[in-house]
């Protein structure tokens, strides 16, 4: 490799701890972050605080096994990423069969070992140059630059339908609840389509009053009311040959659907204070967090209106029905607040990611991102633990339907559950102290470190 990479981050993966080791210790001179995995069962754990840029992979793990299909299953797994990383497969068979099928899956390389040092530095340095152009890619086809993360089924499906539509000038609603990011997903269709070169103009309609709304969306003349003192273009043609993006809309007033179906069914607003009309063209996108059948209902929303917006309708998932995607999500927010606050990188334990995976994120991604935000402020461990990140016992059992002091499960592992917060959390407010911590707790020093080990702490 004739040149360092220092921003580059590449993951290793190989049961084979002598080839680990002799890998890092070539590649770390050239490039920025090297990663070492000899159990892929930690490869979610690891893409929590760490996103590769290549993946150098061995296809076999099982001691004995030399079909490939651990690696091709762990290839599916890293293709399925929002930025997907180029991967190099390795393996001590040359097996032309499963190079192909490797290849085939997406593998861009493929390389036997022991392998030829200039060849794999060469092999890695071509797969850096495809980065750009491959992370590129996606971004054009899934909005990436808005940040839809994840790669279950469900932002899979996201991805694939915002794919479809994009390219066409349908109205789009999209339903979903609070924090879940229906305007990153308005902007990926916004940023896929024809107009993506135009302006995104977002609005929130609960937020205008009722009285300026006329001003507000479709502009004034001067003098037309007391204070105007200028020209105003409205939001709909300070938006032409763009997207419009109507937030909120099932806060509106009936008085304002109405306004607002007008200009939809005839493409043309009349400033006020106007007798001229002027031609609109705009693309409407609209978001509510109103449960559907809600907009169904005459006394809240008009059926005329939404069968003008609803020509295409988004459901975008709650966290809780995707919680494959909670370590990804992790990972990229520690980063991006590692990076804000100036703090040295943390890996997130496996007790508090387990948990932060079972919790089910009421407030969704936004809930998310400020906990880790708290985390990287707050937080002064080694790793991040569960109490870092802000979410109490009464959050989470309020979260799980448990009330605290009305009625409680007896069951074995609800009790546990909450002996090992105790635990964790007497720790954490006296450091790490074992003496503060029993006295704390009520309990003797030996019977506290045998409580550390049963609950592996």
């Amino acid at each position: 490799m004739a040149h360092t990479t220092p921003n580059a981050t590449i993951f290793i993966i190989d049961d084979d701890p002598d080839i680990v080791c002799a890998a890092q210790l070539l590649l770390r001179r050239y490039l920025g972050s090297v990663h070492t995995l000899t159990d892929p069962a930690g490869l979610s754990t690891l893409l929590a605080h760490a996103q590769p840029d290549v993946v150098l992979l061995d296809m076999n793990f099982t001691p004995g096994r030399i079909d490939g299909s651990e690696g091709l299953m762990l290839l599916d797994q890293l293709q399925q990423l929002n930025n997907p990383p180029v991967v190099i497969a390795m393996t001590a068979y040359a097996d032309v069969p499963l190079a192909v099928a490797a290849l085939k899956r997406g593998a861009t390389d493929f390389i036997t070992k022991p392998w030829n040092n200039e060849h794999l530095t060469s092999s890695i340095q071509a797969a850096l140059a495809r980065c750009h152009v491959a992370h590129e890619k996606v971004k054009a086809v899934t909005g990436d630059n808005s940040g839809l993360i994840g790669y279950s089924n469900a932002m899979q499906n996201l991805r694939n339908m915002i794919a479809s539509i994009a390219p066409t000038h349908a109205n789009v609603m999209i339903l979903g609840e609070n924090g879940v990011g229906k305007e990153l997903v308005a902007r990926a269709i916004h940023d896929a389509s024809e107009r993506a070169d135009n302006t995104f103009l977002s609005i929130d309609m609960g937020a205008l009053p009722e009285s300026t709304l006329e001003s507000e969306l479709f502009g004034h003349r001067k003098g037309s009311f007391t204070g105007a003192q200028t020209e105003r273009a409205g939001r709909f043609q300070s938006a032409r040959g763009g997207t419009l993006f109507l937030d909120e809309i099932g806060n509106m007033s009936l008085n304002a659907q109405a306004r607002l179906l007008t200009v939809l069914e005839k493409r043309e607003v009349t400033p006020l204070g106007s007798d001229r009309s002027v031609a609109i063209d705009v693309r409407v996108i609209s978001a509510t967090n109103l449960d559907e059948a809600k907009l169904y209902t005459p006394d809240i929303f008009r059926s005329d209106l939404l069968f003008r917006l609803n020509t295409i309708v988004v459901r975008v998932p709650p966290l809780r029905e995707r919680r494959e995607d909670i370590a990804l999500l992790l990972g990229h927010y520690l980063r991006h607040y590692q990076q804000q606050y100036q703090r040295t990188p943390r890996s997130v334990s496996s007790s508090a990611l387990s948990r932060l995976e079972q919790y089910p994120w009421p407030g969704n991604v936004r809930e998310l991102r400020q906990a880790c935000e708290r985390a990287i402020i707050l937080g002064t461990n080694p790793e991040y633990v569960f109490q870092d990140f802000g979410i109490s016992l009464t959050e989470m059992n309020a979260a799980a339907g448990i009330s605290i002091g009305v009625k409680v499960r007896t069951d074995n592992l609800l009790l546990e559950s909450l002996e090992r917060d105790a635990i964790v959390m007497a720790l954490s407010n006296a450091q790490g102290n074992i003496s503060q911590a029993s006295k704390a707790l009520g309990i003797s020093r030996p019977a506290l470190y045998r409580k550390i080990d049963k609950y592996g702490i």
